[in-house]
């Protein structure tokens, strides 16, 4: 099992502790994904790679396809977080893009098992995976928005990033990522820190005028 699915999957939400049981689950439901696509998934595949009872499934989740939201939800959680560690306030935010480019797509590069999920087999979900998708989004869109806008001292120009600019950003860029994923490069997802920089760049200076 990769650290990455690992970190995933015991990355249980604030709202309750650490459970063993919801850890196995998620981890079995990237398994299970992975060797078979979200379609053909069933519950018995994601207990035997859990390796927990069909009753444990059960008592966290009422069907696959709320598994599969917990794992997209909490996996998106952890990239921001990577994201925002990586993103220092107190500094000019054009300094700080590149940096927080490069620790997002180092976080998604490391498992191709869970990007894969993140990106493709959540659009399998139909109209839940495109709620959950579009919440996710918002979220990254108010992070990038909120983090350019108030990095930096007097000195920097002043940026103004509406939500609409921070949500062409975070659409470029998911679209650079299916792309790699697509053309079987997710390992090189580092050649997407270039582009990806520029596009915030490009946008921000667009606020500026």
């Amino acid at each position: 099992m990769s650290a990455t699915i690992e970190k995933t999957a015991v990355a249980k939400p604030a709202e309750g502790p650490v459970n063993e049981h919801y850890a196995r689950l998620l981890q079995g439901m990237a398994h299970a994904v992975a060797a078979k696509g979200y379609a053909e998934t069933t519950i018995a595949d994601i207990v035997r790679e859990a390796a927990v009872s069909r009753r444990t499934f059960y008592e966290h989740f009422s069907t696959k396809t709320e598994c599969l939201i917990a794992l997209y939800e909490t996996a998106s959680r952890l990239a921001l977080q990577a994201v925002s560690e990586a993103f220092d306030p107190v500094q000019p935010w054009h300094a700080q893009v590149e940096q927080a480019m490069t620790a997002y797509f180092d976080y998604l590069a490391q498992d191709p098992v869970l990007l894969r999920t993140l990106f493709v087999e959540i659009l399998g979900l139909g109209m839940p995976g495109l709620v959950v998708r579009r919440r996710v989004n918002d979220e990254i869109a108010n992070f990038i928005q909120i983090a350019i806008n108030s990095s930096g001292g007097a000195e920097d120009p002043a940026v103004h990033l509406t939500n609409e600019m921070a949500m062409t950003v975070v659409g470029g860029i998911n679209e650079l990522v299916l792309q790699s994923i697509e053309q079987d490069r997710a390992g090189d997802l580092r050649e997407l820190v270039g582009p990806a920089t520029r596009l915030v760049r490009a946008v921000a200076a667009e606020s500026q005028r």
